[in-house]
Formats: structure tokens, C-alpha cells, sequence
């Protein structure tokens, strides 16, 4: 970590305090601005060549990619409609107060906002614990038109609203709270997309629906593709007008390819490509923002047990091991993202394996968990940390683009009680003994309004450093 934080250091401390007069002209300032981005590009190029050889446990990589992505700016944002983080105007226009009077709030909001974001830069911020908090969702239960039904636990008879009562604290620091009017504004002219699998899709609708709530005039939020259930459709896109922004979602539960086909009998055969990315039906690799993520698929049966179903070129494998498989897909994803990723422009993110609760049997075979109503309180009854995050994180190390890692697997590992379960569906009749519950899903509102306050915090951070 020491070479980040020095560079960190650096950098602020030349910014802030400069040691040699800074020169009135506009000419030489832009000069200087460009020697110090030339410095520090310079410097995270050699800083990302050293990754491996310090990179020794999941929580000290979530730190490293943390700081490397807060270090480098959001490049794609401009200055000219700087707002402040408590700015509640989209305009950023001066209000009727004096602009002494505003001169001096604006004092006391840029020291609120410079004391979160040195906690933040010195935190990993997915080192933490829920703690309860009887504040008001980001957007109330039932209000969101934009939820699945397998989502929608309040709408579905849920009859208790516990699991909404707790935050994520982490370990050390203070996150601020979700401003959706600030996030808008922080993606104004911007495109984001999601890119991954149903876990993902969660995430996706949860932000769609904290945005929605920040909108005053909800009638200017369209959806481009029309409502379908997320199983049947590949693309789905949410544009904010007043904001010229889109939040996509792509479908691509392996993010490398799989093939269906049928031989000369008519029997079905399915095939993972593990050295082709899959090829989406949308381009998005010249978005602003993208988070990725793949992990729950490769715990089904056929993937796990990965007999004649992993592909390689011509060769068709008998048997492999699903997580030599996962490094193999992970890499293909790794290469595709070095090679067409513009990294001046977009920002990439992947989202961590958010962890599943299903007591007394899988998913298809009885597991349950209708009756868990509080989180996980004591560390031992965690599961172990999966091998196939260890995976990820060695992979993104070697990457030539800077990746933030949500690594949401711990936080998850807690919320048991955040779970669909037999709220999946809005037919009571549905609600029998014996049905196939939903462990893995999130409620929503619930727990992946969290990751995105993370990612919102993880957002501000490059966003504020760029403005100042």
C-alpha cells in the first residue's frame, strides 16, 4: 500500500500546496495541469506493473484497487457544471442568498465534503458490519414501478420490513449517504451499463429506482426497450432525459460465449466458449461506466460438474475443474477489456459473488429460507471466502486497465434475512411447502441499495478530486 499512499500524498500535497508561485496565465496553468496528469499517469502505469508482488489477501486488494481507481479521475467529467456534494439545485446557478452568505456555505459544505473524502481514500470501505438504522429507504417499498416481480418482496406479501432497517458501516470511516440528485448530476451526458448476470441485473433496478426517486418529474424517465422479465431479454435501458444519461443492462451471465446447438439426432448440446467473450447484441465498450460481473452461474450443476461442457478453440473438454474454467472465462474477459477498453475514457468495475443462504438443501432440492429475520451476527457462521473471488482479484492484478473491485461478497455474507424466499412471486397460492426458494436474489428495496451507496461513494471520490 505504501506506494500508493505516496503517490496519493503527493499528489494532493502538490495541488493544494504548491511550493513555487502558480502563474496567472491561463496558458501556463493548462500547461502545468498537463504536466502533472502526464506525472501521474506515468506513475500509475508503474505502479500497476508492481500489483502482483504485493498483493497478498482478498481485503488488501480490495484496498489496492480502491485506491488506484480513486487516484485516477473519472476522465469522460468535465469542471464547467461543478456542484457541490450537498448541492440541491441542478443548475449549480446562485440562489437569492448574498453571495457572501453563499460564499460561506459553500466554505462549510467543501469542509464537510473534504472530511469525508480523506476518510473514504484511507478506508476500504467493504470492510465493515450492518448496523441498525431507522431511516428511510433510498426509495419506499411498492413505489418503484421498475422492479421485477421476483424483486419485489413488499408487493409480493412480505409481511415484515426488517431487513430495511440496517446500514452498512464500515470499519473506520464514514460513507455519505445515497444522493441520487448528485449522482444524476455527476452522470449528466453520461451512458453506464451493467453487464453480467441476474445478480447484476438486482444492482441495475436498484439504482434505477434510487435515480427515479431523486426526479421530481418521473414522466421524463423512459424506458427504451419495454418491460420483460429478465430471462427473456438480453438488453434493457432506462434514459433520464433531464440528465441526457442512460443506465443499461446486458445480459451475459458467463460473460464468455455459450453455444446451443443440436447433432444429427436432434439431441440438445450446450458448450462454453471459455476463449471467446460473449458477443453482445449492444455495443457498450465505449461507455462512461461499466460494471461487470459473473459468479452464480458457474455454481450450477452442468457448470459445475463441467463434464463435455467447457470449449476451448477445437477442443471440447471431458472433464474440468469449474474453477480452472472460471480463471480461463476470467482472462478472456481480462484480454477483451485490455484491448478494447478506451481507459482515458471509460471507468470498469466488477461486482463481487454476492453470497447465497440456503439452509437444508440447494436450490432446487428444498433449501429455504422464508424464516431468517436479522443478519448473521457472529463471524464463525460466515462461509468461507470463495476461492473463485481469489481468483478474480489475482486476474484483475495482472490487468492493464484499472478495475474497482466491489468486493460485496463479506457484506452479503451477513444479510440471510435479505432474501425473496417464497416472496418471489405475487401469488399467495404459490407460498406452499416444499416450493423453490429464492436465496440468492435480493429484496429490493434491501441489500444492493448498499452496494450502490458504495459505489456512489467510490464515484464521488474520483468526481471530487477532479472538480477540485
Amino acid at each position: 500500500m505504501a506506494p500508493f499512499k505516496n503517490l496519493f500524498t503527493t499528489s494532493i500535497n502538490i495541488s493544494r500546496t504548491p511550493s513555487f508561485p502558480l502563474p496567472r496565465s491561463r496558458t501556463h496553468c493548462l500547461a502545468i495541469a498537463l504536466l502533472l496528469v502526464s506525472l501521474f499517469f506515468f506513475s500509475s502505469a508503474s505502479l500497476t506493473n508492481q500489483l502482483p508482488s504485493f498483493l497478498t489477501a482478498s481485503s488488501l486488494a480490495s484496498s489496492i484497487l480502491f485506491a488506484a481507481n480513486y487516484i485516477s479521475p473519472f476522465s469522460s467529467i468535465t469542471s464547467s457544471r461543478t456542484c457541490l456534494v450537498s448541492d440541491s439545485t441542478d443548475s449549480c446557478k446562485l440562489s437569492s442568498v448574498t453571495a457572501m452568505e453563499r460564499t460561506r456555505m459553500n466554505s462549510r459544505k467543501e469542509e464537510e465534503t473534504d472530511g469525508v473524502i480523506a476518510g473514504l481514500s484511507s478506508c476500504d470501505i467493504f470492510d465493515g458490519n450492518w448496523v441498525l438504522d431507522d431511516s428511510d429507504p433510498v426509495y419506499q417499498p411498492g413505489s418503484c414501478p421498475f422492479l421485477d416481480d421476483a424483486f419485489n418482496c413488499f408487493n409480493n406479501g412480505r409481511p415484515d420490513l426488517d431487513y430495511l432497517r440496517y446500514r452498512w458501516k464500515p470499519h473506520g470511516c464514514h460513507i455519505p449517504r445515497f444522493d441520487g440528485r448528485q449522482m444524476l448530476r455527476m452522470l449528466r451526458g453520461k451512458r453506464m451499463v451493467f453487464v453480467g448476470d441476474s445478480l447484476n441485473r438486482n444492482m441495475w433496478q436498484s439504482l434505477v429506482c434510487a435515480l427515479r426517486e431523486s426526479v421530481e418529474n418521473k414522466s421524463r424517465i423512459f424506458q427504451i426497450e419495454g418491460r420483460r422479465e429478465f430471462r427473456n431479454r438480453g438488453f434493457y435501458s432506462f434514459n433520464f432525459v433531464d440528465y441526457n444519461c442512460s443506465i443499461d443492462f446486458v445480459k451475459s451471465p458467463f460473460l464468455v460465449q455459450e453455444w446451443r446447438s443440436s447433432d444429427r439426432r436432434g439431441n440438445r448440446r450446450e458448450r462454453l466458449r471459455l476463449d471467446m467473450i460473449q458477443t453482445p447484441s449492444f455495443n457498450y465498450h465505449d461507455a462512461d461506466i461499466i460494471i461487470f460481473n459473473t459468479g452464480h452461474w458457474w455454481t450450477h450443476q452442468k457448470t459445475y460438474k463441467g463434464k463435455n461442457y467447457f470449449q476451448e478453440g477445437r477442443r471440447v473438454y471431458n472433464r474440468l475443474e469449474v474453477n480452472e474454467a472460471y480463471q480461463k472465462a476470467l482472462r478472456t474477459w481480462a484480454k477483451w477489456v485490455d484491448s478494447n477498453i478506451n481507459r482515458s475514457h471509460t471507468r470498469v468495475f466488477f461486482g463481487g459473488y454476492s453470497a447465497s443462504h440456503f439452509r437444508r438443501g440447494k436450490w432446487d432440492s428444498g433449501g429455504h429460507c422464508n424464516e431468517e429475520r436479522q443478519p448473521i451476527t457472529n463471524d464463525t457462521q460466515l462461509k468461507p471466502y470463495p476461492l473463485m473471488m481469489k481468483i478474480l482479484e489475482s486476474v484483475i492484478s495482472e490487468m492493464k486497465t484499472p478495475v474497482f473491485y466491489l468486493n460485496i461478497t463479506r457484506m452479503t455474507g451477513y444479510r440471510k434475512d435479505g432474501h425473496p424466499s417464497v416472496y418471489r412471486k405475487p401469488d399467495v397460492h404459490q407460498r406452499t411447502p416444499g416450493i423453490i426458494q429464492d436465496c440468492s436474489h435480493w429484496c429490493l428495496p434491501g441489500v444492493p441499495d448498499s452496494w450502490n451507496e458504495l459505489f456512489y461513494a467510490a464515484y464521488l471520490l474520483s468526481y471530487h478530486d477532479l472538480s477540485s
